[in-house]
């Protein structure tokens, strides 16, 4: 007798080689998907142009022999001229508060023409469109968790607006685009995810508090430290990501870990790794910071087979070891 949990999942693994685009592709989420797809025997062409992208992660793959990169701001248009695509998967877009919030119009931009042109892309390719989302759509959230049905508490004109709304429209256009042209649209709203591969200026929380526990100063948390997040490995996105590209489903789907913890909790699990009483200082939470987040992943489980399977610890316990030796 077959069982679900028994039943092949599918995933781009299982897929025949495929020709991705990426946008983003020398940022944190981007330059993974590419090692994912490129190890899997897929041809990936990466887009950037370094607003928040590294060169030293498009370094990694540009010797290989199936992999082409393109330095362009994609608000601008996707110069892309070669064979047919299977995939165009937008993920380019600032992703952190400070780099945002830096860069407010640009990230504005790419959340509207950016997708746009993606849209475009996808469209005159007959290819698939993924759209890399947030939970910050959620805004402040009302409801908790947050499933996908939750329409969200967004301050449209805040500091974090801009990309909170860029994200909105984002999704809005992704949509239109589907119902009204065919286009074979996907949609994650990605929780909070770290690991190898971020900005040491990221300025998330467990960047900020990874390096300051290893510079031995003491940690900077934002309000009384009550506020929660809920931290998801990276490997577990890009494992959602490839099972959702398989499975027909348009609408939005929520990727993150379920487990939550208060920023006070975080410090203690980071003390315990880093084995040195840690010190903190409190200051004034920035506007419109979320106060709760944890997702629904109920739909994800259903639809996908999928759940996070790297634990806190585990994940903290991976990038103290990089952060300790950056050459290994």
């Amino acid at each position: 007798m077959t069982t679900p949990e028994s039943q092949p999942v599918p995933s781009t693994a299982t897929s025949h080689p495929l020709r991705i685009l990426i946008t983003g592709s020398a940022g944190f989420v981007g330059s993974h998907l590419v090692e994912r797809f490129l190890n899997e025997g897929h041809t990936v062409i990466g887009v950037d142009n370094y607003i928040s992208g590294q060169v030293s992660n498009t370094d990694l793959f540009r010797d290989h022999p199936r992999f082409t990169f393109i330095e362009a701001d994609v608000s601008h248009g996707i110069p892309y001229t070669g064979d047919k695509l299977d995939w165009v998967m937008h993920f380019a877009s600032p992703a952190s508060p400070p780099h945002y919030q830096q860069f407010p119009v640009e990230t504005l931009m790419v959340g509207a023409q950016g997708t746009q042109n993606g849209l475009e892309l996808a469209h005159a390719h007959g290819a698939g469109f993924f759209l890399a989302s947030t939970s910050e759509v959620y805004g402040d959230p009302h409801v908790h968790p947050q499933p996908e049905t939750y329409w969200g508490n967004v301050n449209p004109i805040g500091v974090r607006s801009c990309y909170d709304e860029a994200k909105r429209y984002a999704e809005a256009i992704t949509m239109a685009y589907h119902r009204s042209r065919g286009v074979n649209t996907r949609i994650i709203r990605i929780f909070n995810t770290y690991g190898p591969r971020m900005r040491p200026d990221d300025g998330r929380v467990i960047t900020n508090f990874v390096h300051q526990a290893l510079r031995g100063e003491p940690l900077t948390v934002y309000g009384d430290g009550s506020q929660t997040r809920s931290f998801q490995y990276i490997d577990d996105l890009v494992e959602g990501i490839s099972r959702l590209m398989m499975v027909k489903y348009h609408e939005p789907v929520n990727l993150g870990n379920p487990d939550e913890f208060t920023m006070l909790e975080l410090v203690k699990n980071i003390e315990r790794l880093v084995q040195v009483s840690l010190n903190y200082t409190l200051s004034p939470l920035p506007l419109d910071d979320p106060r709760q987040r944890r997702p629904d992943i109920n739909i994800a489980s259903t639809k996908l087979s999928w759940r996070p399977t790297m634990s806190l610890n585990d994940g903290l316990s991976i990038i103290i070891l990089q952060y300790k030796n950056p050459t290994k």
